[in-house]
């Protein structure tokens, strides 16, 4: 079992920048070979946002492509999001994802987190 605790969420307005952290608690999170991060807009289906496996192959939606950073610290099992730029489009609940096995990129992820909002305002 693996539990999942999102930070660093906030306000910010718009070119300016967060950075997203994600803690893994559980004996196994090491092991994990899928993270990620996933957004849900009101009124909008959830989507993906970037993920990155455990030899660290990151993939990332072509909306925030150069603008955010994926990373993850196995030694600390933490991932972090480092979003630049950020654009009024941005805002969201932004959850932080895991699984056990590849692909990462799918919407099929087996622990989530609580979610962190992110509000950019113009």
């Amino acid at each position: 079992q693996v539990q999942l605790v999102e930070s660093g969420g906030g306000s910010v307005q718009a070119g300016g920048s967060l950075r997203l952290s994600c803690v893994a608690y559980g004996s196994n999170a090491w092991s994990l070979s899928c993270m990620g991060w996933f957004r849900q807009a009101p009124g909008k289906e959830r989507e993906g946002v970037a993920t990155v496996d455990s030899d660290g192959s990151s993939t990332y939606a072509e909306a925030v492509r150069g603008r955010f950073t994926i990373s993850k610290d196995n030694a600390k099992d933490t991932l972090s999001l480092q979003m630049n730029d950020l654009k009024p489009e941005d805002t969201a609940m932004y959850y932080c994802a895991a699984r056990w096995s590849w692909p990462c990129r799918t919407e099929k992820y087996t622990y989530w987190g609580q979610g962190t909002q992110v509000t950019v305002s113009s």
